[in-house]
């Protein structure tokens, strides 16, 4: 029996589809029976739920700030009026989960359902860091999404965004996963985004992205484009860690974060070598906050996370989830690298309080490092005050930095603060030169410094000239 290419396309199509709900039949061509999102987007839809809100906003210019001129008309506040989506989560409670930028700052927002209905919503809580708020309306004869476990989502899974693009209601469009773990959209640690290249638009923020079973996968929630119009590439805030938040918004009003008291940075290829790594994975500890978990723990500067609660750590920024998702006051297992061996310790993570609390030229006559190409100075009382560093930092302040040499190349200036040469500390210049002369002894082609500079601190991996 001859199978023709025809008829094998259309199988594989139809298998794909297979677990599609059954609610009708499918249409019927030329004999052969064809896919269709009908079924699928018929019990969905009325879940999703447009959002119009209104409000006032001040104005812009900054000239309004002077007496004078904030009398004028054109300085006094003016309404706005935006919109999104919005997905019902709890039909039974009248919960609706949508992004904090479609609600932010609004005084009044209205739901209109796909029956037509409109109802007025209350803002219950939200979180600007994740992007996400919870809605409430009066709680009749809602319908609600199902929510998909996102962390079981590949890349090439076929998904489908429902919203309201352009103020176009309950529009619908179908794609495949892109990418995972997308982030560094909005210069925040925490996003963790779903790419897609399902056609997402201005007014989708909100809506739902959803999986082959009607399952909400994801919550539509930027585009890349700079004419606001979809170029196939899309984001959405995965499911589950949506759904996280939406459940200690709803008993709390807001998100309680995880917070381990370190600031991080990547491990490159030089500072790998310099600690004796196999590979640039981890994060290497720059800085241990005093009294924070880390230092409770036993963290120290130049130790590199590996693993963090039996996970492995990439990079930095997935050290950062990883933690801002840890219930506080839970113990943890984490894995470091430090003095060139692998090392296992426990951290009681602590509860953030301040997203800005982790991640994360001198009169004095100045010595030279002729290796490093570096002319410092001992940091006194006047260099701390002028870099307001506080009085514990120990360290030999960068007066000079030579052209082409080591420090220039890793990006060093003056008003740095070196406060360490690999293990040794750093508290005067003759100690500093002390460590350099000691390490080009040892036969090492270059030495990790720990650098700061104004409120952060660094690593840099200098080569020996």
């Amino acid at each position: 029996m001859t199978i023709t290419l025809r008829s094998l396309l259309v199988a594989v199509v139809l298998t794909s589809f297979s677990n599609l709900a059954s609610a009708t039949l499918p249409a019927f061509v030329d004999g052969q029976a064809l896919p269709t999102l009908a079924p699928l987007v018929e019990r969905v839809s009325p879940a999703v739920v447009n959002i119009a809100v209104m409000g006032q906003a001040g104005p812009a210019h900054p000239m309004c700030s002077d007496p004078f001129f904030s009398q004028f008309p054109q300085c006094q506040n003016r309404e706005f009026r935006g919109g999104g989506s919005g997905v019902i989560v709890d039909a039974k409670n009248g919960y609706i989960l949508t992004n904090h930028h479609v609600v932010d700052r609004a005084d009044r927002i209205r739901i209109t359902l796909l029956d037509k209905r409109t109802l007025d919503a209350t803002v219950i809580g939200s979180d600007p860091l994740s992007d996400i708020a919870v809605l409430k309306v009066d709680p009749d004869n809602l319908h609600e999404i199902p929510i998909a476990d996102s962390s079981a989502a590949r890349v090439g899974d076929f998904v489908v965004a429902i919203g309201n693009p352009f103020g176009l209601q309950h529009t619908v469009t179908s794609g495949i996963i892109s990418a995972l773990g997308r982030s560094g959209l909005n210069n925040e640690n925490y996003e963790d985004f779903i790419q897609t290249d399902a056609a997402i638009n201005m007014g989708n923020s909100g809506g739902a992205l959803i999986d082959l079973k009607g399952q909400l996968l994801g919550i539509n929630s930027a585009i890349i484009s700079n004419s606001g119009g979809s170029v196939g590439i899309g984001f959405a805030i995965p499911a589950s860690q949506a759904k996280t938040a939406v459940q200690q918004i709803i008993e709390d009003g807001y998100v309680t974060r995880g917070w381990l008291g370190v600031q991080i940075q990547p491990v490159t290829e030089d500072i790998q070598a310099s600690l004796g790594l196999e590979g640039t994975q981890g994060a290497l500890v720059s800085d241990v906050n005093k009294d924070s978990p880390a230092a409770k723990s036993g963290l120290e500067v130049t130790d590199v996370i590996l693993a963090f609660d039996g996970k492995q750590i990439a990079d930095t920024r997935e050290l950062v989830r990883l933690v801002a998702k840890t219930r506080p006051d839970q113990k943890v297992p984490v894995s470091i690298w430090r003095e060139g061996r692998k090392r296992d310790i426990e951290v009681k993570i602590g509860t953030l309080k301040d997203p800005e609390q982790e991640i994360v030229a001198s009169n004095q006559p100045s010595s030279e490092t002729g290796k490093l190409g570096l002319k410092i100075a001992p940091l006194d009382n006047q260099s701390r005050e002028r870099l307001r560093l506080d009085e514990s930092i120990e360290g030999a302040l960068v007066t000079g930095v030579a052209p082409d040499s080591p420090a220039a190349r890793q990006g060093l200036r003056p008003g740095d603060v070196i406060m360490r040469i690999g293990q040794s500390r750093v508290d005067s210049p003759k100690a500093l030169s002390d460590a350099v002369e000691s390490a080009g002894k040892n036969g090492d082609d270059s030495v990790l410094a720990l650098v700061r500079r104004g409120d952060s601190q660094r690593f840099v991996a200098l080569k020996l000239g």
